[in-house]
C-alpha cells in the first residue's frame, strides 16, 4: 500500500519502523517541526524525524495541516492510507478525506475507555488492571472512531516509561497486521467512556493524604515525565519507585530513618529517588549527603 506515516515521539517508531518491514510504499513522514533541547537550546528533530531520515524517507514537518497548500500537497501523495502513532496535530475533514482508505491510528487504550491525550497515565493512576492498544478508522471526533483491531496487556507494576514502551511493540505489530489483513471496523459503543485529560505538572507532586496505594500509583506514572516529587528543605526530591507499606502516621512525614513516608491510609517506602541535577539514588545514598530526619515533613 502507498501510505503516509504521521507520528512525532519514541512511541511511534516501531509502528514506522513495522511499515517498512513490512514493505509498504511510505511515501512520506510527517512530523512535529524540530523543538529547542540541551543547554545550547539548539533545534533537535524528533524521534520519528531521525529515523525517517536514515531510512531515506522524505520527511514533512508542518506546523499545522489546516493550510490549504498543505492541504493539496497531503493529497496529491495519492495516498492508499495514512498512519497516525501520537503525531500530536489536529487533522482536519480534508486530510482524513484525502487517504482511499482513511486514515487509522495506533491508540494506547481499550476503547472507549481513555480517549484522549494520556491514555497510558491515566489507566495507571486509576488503578485499572489492563490497558492495550487499538488501531482506530480516524473520523472528526475525539477517539471515536470504529475500532480494526485490540491487543490487550496487563499493567501490573509497571511505569509509564516500561508500559510506553510495550505498547509502542504491540501497536508496530498490530497496525501492520490491520494492513494485511484488512479488517472490518467495529463501532466503539456508548459504554464505558472516560476521557484521559493531558497532565498538568502540578500533578506530579505527589499527595500524601490520599490512600499510599493510590501515591504509589502517582510514582509510576509520572516515571519518567515528569517526575513525581515532595519538597524538603527547599528542594524538590524525585521518587522514581516506592513500595506500598502498612506503616502509619501522619500524612506527609517521615516515619523512620529509612524515608518510609506516611500517606492518607499505610505510607510508601521509596527504593529509588533523584535530588535536582543528579543521577538516580537509593534513599541510603541520598540520606548521606542530603538529611532527612524521622519525623520530618515533606511538602
Amino acid at each position: 500500500m502507498r501510505i503516509a506515516f504521521m507520528g512525532t515521539p519514541d512511541f511511534a517508531v516501531p509502528t514506522l519502523d513495522a511499515l517498512i518491514a513490512a514493505g509498504h510504499d511510505v511515501a512520506a513522514v510527517y512530523a512535529q517541526p524540530p523543538r529547542p533541547a540541551g543547554r545550547g537550546k539548539g533545534l533537535s528533530p524528533s524521534p520519528v524525524q531521525r529515523r525517517a531520515e536514515a531510512a531515506g524517507i522524505a520527511v514533512r514537518t508542518p506546523p499545522s495541516l489546516r493550510d490549504a497548500q498543505e492541504q493539496a500537497a497531503f493529497a496529491a501523495l495519492d495516498l492508499d492510507a495514512a498512519v497516525v502513532a501520537a503525531y500530536g496535530l489536529i487533522l482536519p475533514e480534508p486530510i482524513l478525506a484525502a487517504p482511499r482508505r482513511g486514515c487509522l491510528n495506533v491508540h494506547a487504550s481499550l476503547l472507549p475507555r481513555w480517549r484522549g491525550a494520556a491514555p497510558i497515565q491515566r489507566a495507571i493512576l486509576a488503578g485499572d488492571e489492563k490497558t492495550g492498544v487499538c488501531i482506530m478508522q480516524m473520523e472528526r471526533g475525539l477517539d471515536t472512531g470504529p475500532v480494526l483491531a485490540r491487543r490487550e496487556t496487563e499493567i501490573g507494576g509497571k511505569t509509564a516509561g516500561e508500559l510506553t514502551a510495550e505498547l509502542a511493540a504491540i501497536g508496530g505489530a498490530l497496525m501492520a497486521d490491520v494492513l494485511e489483513r484488512r479488517p472490518e471496523p467495529v463501532p466503539q459503543g456508548d459504554d464505558g467512556i472516560t476521557y484521559a485529560g493531558k497532565i498538568d505538572k502540578s500533578e506530579a507532586k505527589l499527595d500524601f493524604t490520599r490512600p499510599a496505594i493510590e501515591v504509589e500509583r502517582q510514582v509510576r506514572a509520572f516515571n519518567p515525565v515528569p517526575g513525581a516529587w515532595f519538597g524538603y528543605e527547599g528542594e524538590r526530591i524525585k521518587v522514581l519507585a516506592a513500595e506500598v507499606s502498612d506503616l502509619s502516621g501522619d500524612p506527609g512525614t517521615t516515619l523512620d530513618h529509612g524515608l518510609a513516608i506516611a500517606c492518607g491510609a499505610g505510607s510508601i517506602i521509596p527504593s529509588l529517588v533523584q535530588r535536582a541535577g543528579r543521577a538516580p539514588m537509593t534513599p541510603a545514598e541520598l540520606l548521606r549527603g542530603f538529611a532527612i530526619p524521622a519525623g520530618a515533613r515533606l511538602g
